[in-house]
C-alpha cells in the first residue's frame, strides 16, 4: 500500500477516477492539518489570555484555519459522498429511476457549487479593500476558500456524474484484496 491510500474510501470507486485519489489524499491531509493547526491556535489563544499576555494574531490564524478546513472538508465530503445527499429514496429504486434522481442530486450539487464559485469570486475580488486586524491582511483571502471549495466540488461532481451514468449509481461490492505472502508474514504477531 502507497503513502496515503489507507486514507481512501473504498466504497463508490465506480464513481470515482483513480487520477484524482492522489489530490484526495492531499485535501484529507490538509484538513487533518488545519484542523490540527486550529485547535493548537485556540488552546494557545486561550493559554495566552489565561497568562495576561495574548497573541492578538493567533485569532486571525484560528479563523483562516477553520474557514479552509471546513470548505476543503466539504470539497473532500463531496467526492467521498460523505455529505448530506437525499439517497434513501434514490437507495431504494433501480435502473433508470435511479440514475435519473441521482443525477438531478448531483446537478443540485453542481448549480451550487457554480453559485459558491461565482458569489465567491465577486467577495473574493472585494475583499482586498478591507482588512483584517492587527496583521492587516486583506480578508479576501479568507474568501478564497469559497470559491476554491466550489471549483472543487464541481470537479467532483463532474466525476461523480460522468461515471453514475457510465457505469450506474449503484454500489459495487469488491472482492476482498489478496495478501500475498510476505504481507501476512509482516502480519504475524510476534510473542
Amino acid at each position: 500500500m502507497r503513502f496515503g491510500e489507507s486514507i481512501l474510501q473504498t466504497t463508490n470507486k465506480h464513481l470515482k477516477w483513480s487520477f484524482l485519489d492522489p489530490f484526495e489524499i492531499l485535501l484529507m491531509m490538509s484538513c487533518g492539518a488545519l484542523l490540527c493547526g486550529f485547535v493548537t491556535s485556540v488552546f494557545f489563544d486561550i493559554f495566552t489570555r489565561i497568562i495576561g499576555k495574548p497573541w492578538f494574531w493567533l485569532q486571525e490564524v484560528t479563523s483562516i484555519q477553520f474557514i479552509y478546513c471546513v470548505f476543503l472538508g466539504a470539497a473532500v465530503a463531496v467526492r467521498r459522498s460523505d455529505h448530506l445527499l437525499l439517497t434513501a429514496i434514490a437507495e431504494s429504486l433501480t435502473g433508470n429511476k435511479r440514475t435519473a434522481l441521482e443525477t438531478i442530486n448531483r446537478f443540485v450539487i453542481l448549480s451550487v457549487a457554480i453559485c459558491m464559485c461565482y458569489f465567491g469570486g465577486i467577495n473574493f475580488s472585494q475583499g482586498f479593500g478591507s482588512f483584517r486586524m492587527p496583521s492587516m491582511t486583506p480578508i479576501a483571502f479568507w474568501y478564497l476558500a469559497i470559491p476554491l471549495s466550489g471549483f472543487l466540488i464541481i470537479i467532483f461532481t463532474i466525476e461523480q456524474i460522468v461515471n453514475g451514468l457510465i457505469n450506474g449509481y449503484d454500489y459495487v461490492e469488491q472482492p476482498p484484496e489478496q495478501l500475498d505472502l510476505y504481507e501476512l508474514e509482516s502480519q504475524e504477531v510476534k510473542l
